[in-house]
């Protein structure tokens, strides 16, 4: 088979079904209950994992992911109503998810200090590992590569890190789309409209009109058109400033071209433009669990490892919510800046529609910027303080 034809049957894959799997939660109510996003994951690692997709359609995925959530960034941003957008909350939000960061793992260096040794692993090369790991749950896995060469985290343990984390942050993500709702909004107060005329509490985002009805089709065109044109601008914005994280600037320039078209009154109106940036959030959840191959992934070397990134992660979770509590944080903006934190912000529209709060967009990924911001400082910063204390 033809490469071309491997690409046009992957792309029809990957776009057909989350589409089927919307069609369907039009008719069959339970699907929208567990979350189309929850069958389109378990489809996907299903396909994934059984040997169906070979190097060129895995590629492909790649490829659909890192396009999709460009995309629906500017889609789920277009309509929101930001003239009352909280700066305050999104600081104590950032304030609070990085010190919740710092402190677990401080923690569990000292936790699971015992079983580094035993495995063989120097007070010198653990501290390197919780730098990796600070500059990873506060900036993205971009941060990784910069903090491990300023610290000379070594090859291994940088291979062990990074297979850990996609575990772990795996988890994660199941656990905020499935059961993060219920967790935060039980321990904290409902997120609030930034408008008491905002209509984001009252439109019901599973009834998909901008998929299959046959209503207003020219305004979706245009959304999707605006939306392509964002993207493109701020990817040659990203390859025209000279970082070393283009991610971030990538991220930032889609955020703050977005931010500006929501204030054009003509797209403000478009309220199935986040719907249709759902939508692209569906396909970007689909393509990356189609590259999760579990037997790939060795979890017996070191173990500890993934013991420790799990407490980092759950553990900054907890103290989160906590802190949420003492300073009068809601539950959605805790969730959005956790997620903004530890998986990088891309995955915060896809958390905003698991919340049905599309208000909450702009704070996760502003969060999630600050993060990239101060990461690598963060992670250097780390790794001599743990050093010093360990010699």
């Amino acid at each position: 088979m033809s490469e071309i034809l491997i690409a046009i049957i992957t792309i029809i894959y990957l776009l057909g079904v989350p589409l089927g799997v919307v069609w369907l939660s039009r008719r069959w109510s339970f699907i929208n209950r567990i979350s189309p996003m929850m069958v389109l994951y378990c489809i996907g690692l299903i396909i994934g994992n059984v040997g169906i997709l070979n190097n060129s359609a895995i590629n492909i995925c790649n490829w659909v992911g890192n396009i999709s959530v460009p995309i629906a960034i500017p889609l789920m941003l277009m309509s929101c109503n930001f003239g009352k957008w909280s700066t305050k909350i999104a600081t104590k939000a950032f304030a609070t998810g990085l010190a919740s960061v710092v402190i677990v793992i401080v923690i569990g260096y000292f936790v699971f200090e015992p079983l580094a040794l035993a495995a063989n692993v120097s007070n010198n090369d653990f501290a390197k590992i919780s730098a990796a790991m600070a500059g990873i749950y506060t900036g993205g896995i971009p941060n990784i590569g910069p903090i491990s060469q300023s610290v000379g985290l070594p090859n291994n343990l940088y291979l062990l890190v990074t297979s850990y984390d996609l575990i772990a942050t795996g988890i994660y993500l199941l656990f905020v789309i499935f059961l993060g709702k219920r967790v935060v909004r039980y321990f904290l107060p409902k997120h609030i409209s930034v408008s008491q005329n905002s209509n984001t509490q009252h439109y019901d985002y599973n009834n998909h009109k901008a998929l299959f009805g046959k209503q207003r089709w020219f305004e979706s065109v245009v959304a999707i058109a605006v939306a392509v044109a964002i993207a493109a601008v701020a990817y040659c914005i990203s390859l025209l400033i000279p970082l070393g994280n283009s991610t971030a600037v990538l991220v930032l320039a889609l955020t703050s071209l977005s931010l500006c078209i929501s204030f054009c009154k003509p797209l403000h109106k478009i309220e199935h433009s986040f719907e249709l940036g759902l939508y692209c959030v569906y396909v970007f959840c689909f393509s990356i669990a189609n590259m999760v191959n579990i037997k790939d992934i060795n979890l017996i070397d070191n173990i500890f490892i993934l013991y420790y990134i799990f407490f980092a992660i759950f553990g900054s979770v907890f103290l989160q919510i906590l802190f949420g509590k003492i300073f009068k944080i809601d539950g959605d903006t805790v969730l959005v800046s956790s997620i903004s934190l530890i998986n990088s912000p891309p995955f915060v529209p896809l958390v905003a529609a698991t919340l049905g709060n599309k208000d909450v967009v702009l704070t996760g990924i502003g969060v999630g910027l600050m993060g990239y911001a101060i990461a690598n400082y963060l992670g250097l910063g780390i790794y001599h303080l743990l050093a010093s204390i360990g010699l």
